[in-house]
């Protein structure tokens, strides 16, 4: 495993990080923007939602924002591990997250938890997402953070 500057390291985590405060916040628009070179996958779920405003489609389709404008969740992104290679221009990570959520229906709980397996490219040298799969691990109650459409297929 690769360490890489520090630099490619603080711009890897900062997207990581930039992914949870946008998915909390809501803002959609800023989660596409993250993948205007990349895509997300999910290990269960065949194909791929690819560029900033299929991911951005993708968001707003299938998370609830509430009357705050937030989705009043806390992503948690922890055991990250990253592997950089500076000559390439490429990196990979792993990470764990967990989802917390508290609403006016829904107390404060933990609401799925699961792993990240991410890959980076170094575009003009900047570091952008290539690919962001994810993998649900563990689920709880869902149904205040998830659309009613994703509900139905869930059940």
């Amino acid at each position: 495993m690769s360490a890489g500057t520090w630099e490619s390291h603080h711009a890897i985590t900062t997207l990581m990080y930039s992914y949870a405060d946008c998915v909390d916040r809501g803002d959609f628009d800023g989660i596409g923007a993250l993948f205007e070179h990349g895509e997300i996958t999910q290990k269960s779920v065949a194909g791929a939602v690819v560029g900033a405003d299929a991911v951005t489609a993708l968001y707003h389709s299938t998370t609830r924002v509430h009357a705050d404008g937030t989705t009043r969740a806390r992503h948690l992104n922890t055991n990250v591990m990253i592997d950089i290679d500076e000559v390439a221009g490429t990196a990979t990570a792993s990470s764990v997250f967990l989802v917390l959520q508290a609403t006016d229906a829904v107390p404060l709980q933990p609401i799925v938890s699961g792993r990240y397996r991410d890959r980076f490219t170094r575009v003009a040298g900047t570091w952008h997402f290539t690919e962001r799969e994810m993998n649900v691990e563990y689920m709880g109650n869902v149904s205040d953070h998830l659309s009613d459409a994703v509900l139905r297929m869930l059940s």
